[in-house]
């Protein structure tokens, strides 16, 4: 059975983080349906009760899971913003900030996944409602016309579909994989081979 805490003391708030960033992890991989409260604790190292205890359902966990991730996304978005000194412009700087939300596993799978439980009542209007907040940074803070966000959405859905996919098992074997891959992944494409390559280990 797994231990209820991790060995170290930890504050409550680091044991939700930590908790989350499996359930992260383990949504992008299984999906909202597929995943148990049982199999983020695993992920954690944590036992199910205390899951439960903290997050109450796994509706609640998977809405925390989209919120977070939401959160981290738009930061990543106005850190690019930011970074006004930056030579590379503003949409690329952008479309770096969304790849490197890779580096959290899950992340964007993970709002993938909620993405395609539109109907869903309470998980469909939170995706929903995070949806629109990127649409309405990216034309309101970042200053994009809606010909740009729709673009920018467009090749950031390409992307999350071909990690959904794991694309990169296929990169060396055909050359449209390998084709398609280079231009989404120009400057990031080690990295996206390199943790593609991770998670399947």
């Amino acid at each position: 059975m797994a231990s209820e805490l991790p060995q170290t003391r930890m504050r409550s708030d680091e044991r939700r983080e930590l908790i989350l960033q499996a359930a992260t992890d383990v949504f992008g991989k299984s999906g909202y349906v597929g995943t148990t409260t049982a199999d983020v604790a695993k992920a954690a190292g944590v036992s199910q009760p205390y899951v439960v205890r903290l997050f109450g359902t796994k509706e609640q966990l998977f809405l925390d899971v989209i919120n977070r991730a939401l959160a981290l996304l738009l930061a990543g978005f106005q850190s690019a913003l930011d970074d006004t000194e930056s030579e590379v412009p503003l949409e690329r700087r952008m479309g770096l900030a969304y790849i490197n939300q890779l580096n959290q596993h899950g992340l964007l799978l993970s709002l993938m996944h909620a993405f395609v439980l539109g109907r869903e009542p309470v998980i469909g209007a939170a995706a929903r409602y995070g949806f629109m907040a990127v649409y309405r940074f990216l034309r309101d803070d970042a200053g994009f016309d809606v010909d740009q966000v729709q673009q920018f959405l467009a090749s950031g859905m390409l992307i999350n579909t071909m990690i959904g996919l794991d694309m990169a098992d296929e990169f060396e074997g055909d050359p449209d994989v390998r084709e398609m891959m280079e231009c989404a992944f120009p400057e990031k494409l080690d990295m996206v081979r390199k943790l593609s390559a991770e998670q399947s280990a």
